[in-house]
């Protein structure tokens, strides 16, 4: 049981990761990350080819050995993030936009300050 509970979260985190490819506000690679996770719980067969995947193989390989993100990984993580803070100020504006400026202060300062 615990086995398909590890797949199934694995297939939705592929799910969400590929959606984050086309919409810039959901992240891909932390999505591929848990999928990953998932996966070497479940099917390491899948695992490994999420991890020999040409794009985005590097990025899950530099997290798993070194705890690492690369600076333009870091900058686009940035930049989106204060695209959605931007957005919320914009359609839901005051006290509202205080939500992500909040969650970008806290998870960005911890992004930034990972390995490269």
């Amino acid at each position: 049981m615990r086995r398909q509970l590890y797949l199934a979260g694995g297939l939705i985190s592929v799910a969400l990761g590929t959606l984050g490819v086309f919409l810039p506000l959901l992240p891909t690679v932390p999505f591929l990350l848990l999928a990953t996770f998932c996966f070497a719980r479940s099917n390491p067969v899948w695992e490994q080819r999420l991890l020999d995947h040409p794009r985005y193989g590097p990025p899950l390989r530099e997290w798993r050995e070194r705890r690492a993100i690369s600076r333009k990984g870091k900058v686009g993580a940035l930049v989106a993030m204060a695209f959605g803070v931007g957005l919320t100020a914009v359609t839901a504006g005051w006290p509202w936009v205080l939500i992500p400026a909040a969650v970008m202060g806290i998870t960005g300062t911890w992004i930034w300050t990972r390995k490269e």
